[in-house]
């Protein structure tokens, strides 16, 4: 039956779609029956559902409606807590020694099928972290958790490699998938069947429909165990393809879809406008989104992981442009970050000094971000060996004595971003005419979303400029982006091959600290950034606002910073 009713909703869906403008369910609507929600998506498909394979926005926002959470976010305080509604976790204890964390699980909720969830759901992904054979991007807690184990079905026993001032984060990253359907050779999750269409899953919503290039389906799961009140009133949720960022806001404006998250700065005044006109509601806080140009260390013609499978160092070679600390400085001197803020973002963006984002309790404020000095960037590179040998400013310098390249190499290199995603765009083309001034050829290139994470993946890239979104709660933690632990060929973040070892080791040292201290942590952090700063691994850009809308026609829609959809099974279209 539950089949039966997923294949209605989809068929129809078009229909609602052409009618959406018009609000068509009451506020005290029955479970399932309170209209169909839609979120524009101009970042391209979902790679994959499997949360424990996703690794950008688009496959992670569905993945958090498909799947439960095991350890709870309280939104109001922003913080993980115990017996948090939407969680699975009631409470947890910690050794004396804090290395052991020992959580107990409700009983009382089932997946799809009606099989409990249990602690086998939690420790089979796990094990698949640690078997090295599925492409993950959490290959890095193999370094922080020692070992998962499930004494019952309501338990869960963590032990962290040592004590850690994030061991509770790294642990709630873990995914929880249903161990009674996944298969035993862990390798085949890889090219799973499941991985486009999982027919068994325990969020707010369960599978629908995923058409390519169109959208994403899907429907109110009555079963789910972690509703405030014990019901999913919306009907639905799509997520729906379109082309850029311009086209989501005026789907927004028309009524096409009645949620919108993080909208082009330059239409966010239309959407305030509507606010105070009282046809949408509009909701901004402090962003934990940033944008970044990377810049890659390594050869990229001979991609290696930063240690082998002992943990000793491999030699990842150089790349012949970026391998070079001064290169990287003057390119960062070149780029007019103040300039792009205004332009690409309208002034709604803060700059970044470093790799922690101005809202962080751990921002260095001290730190000023590197200023726009093309004379400089023009300077520093005739030191690094790239001169001008022609005197004509329509060609690339070329390596005379530069630390990598060979003697005649020209400066060039191919950009890439996201395609589809107007701000970036914006970026890309300012990055590559202001590095034109200093003789730099760049070929930037917007390309398919998908495409671009296999390029990253495979480490074969010479720069790209995409971005972050923090995790919530925030930590500053950096060893998923920036050490060798996540610089794995075909996964790991850190794929730019940095690897630094005092940041690293002052890394561990922040992650660690007796006490946990925000202040002393702080201080840490405060050195990690300068060292970033003067390495580059990235050059940093902005920090952008959030900025979430709903339709007035959405009742119950009350977010709270980085936690749009907390409430979501709450949600009704409400009749005007």
């Amino acid at each position: 039956m539950k089949k039966l009713s997923r294949y209605l909703l989809v068929g129809v869906v078009g229909l609602l779609l052409a009618a959406l403008i018009i609000p068509v369910m009451a506020q005290d609507a029955a479970p399932g029956e309170g209209g169909i929600l839609i979120e524009g998506n101009f970042g391209g498909d979902p790679a994959t559902f499997n949360p424990l394979l996703a690794s950008d926005t688009t496959s992670t926002r569905v993945a958090g409606f498909l799947f439960p959470a095991w350890i709870g976010v309280n939104p109001p305080v922003g913080a993980l807590e115990a017996n948090v509604d939407g969680a699975l976790v009631t409470a947890w204890e910690i050794s004396e020694d804090g290395l052991t964390y020992t959580f107990t699980l409700r009983d009382n909720w089932t997946w799809t099928d009606g099989t409990p969830i249990s602690s086998a759901d939690i420790k089979y992904p796990w094990d698949a972290i640690v078997s090295g054979v599925v492409d993950t991007p959490l290959v890095y807690l193999v370094d922080l958790i020692e070992s998962v184990e499930a004494p019952d079905a309501t338990t869960i026993v963590v032990k962290f490699t040592d004590v850690g001032c994030t061991n509770l984060a790294s642990a709630a990253v873990i995914p929880v998938l249903p161990s009674h359907v996944m298969p035993s050779d862990f390798a085949a999750l890889n090219e799973l069947a499941f991985n486009q269409a999982p027919d068994v899953t325990g969020g707010v919503f369960s599978f629908g429909e995923f058409r390519a290039g169109e959208q994403v389906s899907v429907l109110a799961n009555q079963s789910y165990g972690g509703a405030i009140d014990g019901q999913v009133l919306p009907t639905g949720w799509i997520y729906k393809v379109v082309p850029d960022q311009t086209v989501l806001v005026e789907q927004f404006l028309a009524g096409e879809t009645n949620l919108i998250d993080g909208p082009a700065v330059n239409r966010r005044s239309d959407i305030l406008a509507a606010a105070d006109a009282g046809d949408v509601q509009a909701y901004q806080f402090p962003g934990n989104a940033w944008d970044y140009l990377a810049l890659n260390f390594a050869d990229p013609a001979n991609p290696q992981s930063a240690t082998d499978e002992n943990g000793n160092p491999i030699d990842q070679g150089n790349h012949p442009l970026f391998g070079d600390i001064a290169v990287r400085q003057a390119i960062a001197r070149a780029i007019d970050v103040d300039s792009i803020i205004q332009g690409a973002v309208f002034g709604f963006g803060t700059r970044m000094s470093s790799f922690i984002i101005p809202a962080s309790w751990a921002f260095d404020a001290d730190l000023a971000p590197i200023g726009f000095d093309p004379a400089d960037a023009a300077a520093r590179l005739d030191a690094a060996g790239w001169v001008d040998d022609d005197g004509d400013p329509a060609t690339p310098r070329v390596a005379q004595g530069a630390m990598y390249a060979p003697d005649g190499t020209p400066f060039t290199f191919t950009l890439y971003t996201n395609e589809g995603n107007t701000r970036r765009g914006a970026i890309g083309t300012v990055v590559q005419d202001q590095l034109r001034q200093i003789g730099l050829d760049v070929d930037f290139q917007a390309i398919d979303f998908n495409t671009l994470l296999d390029i990253m993946d495979a480490q074969t890239f010479d720069a790209f400029i995409l971005g972050w979104r923090n995790g919530f709660p925030d930590d500053p933690d950096a060893t998923q982006l920036f050490t060798p632990a996540s610089d794995v060929v075909g996964s790991g973040s850190n794929n730019t091959s940095w690897n630094n070892a005092r940041f690293t080791e002052l890394n561990e040292q922040a992650r660690t600290l007796a006490g946990c201290d925000n202040a002393a942590r702080a201080e840490i952090y405060g050195e990690m950034q300068a060292i970033f700063q003067e390495d580059l691994p990235y050059i940093p850009m902005f920090a952008i606002e959030g900025f979430y809308g709903a339709s007035a026609a959405v009742s119950g829609f009350g977010p709270y910073p980085s936690q749009m959809y907390w409430n979501v099974e709450t949600w009704t279209l409400a009749t005007p």
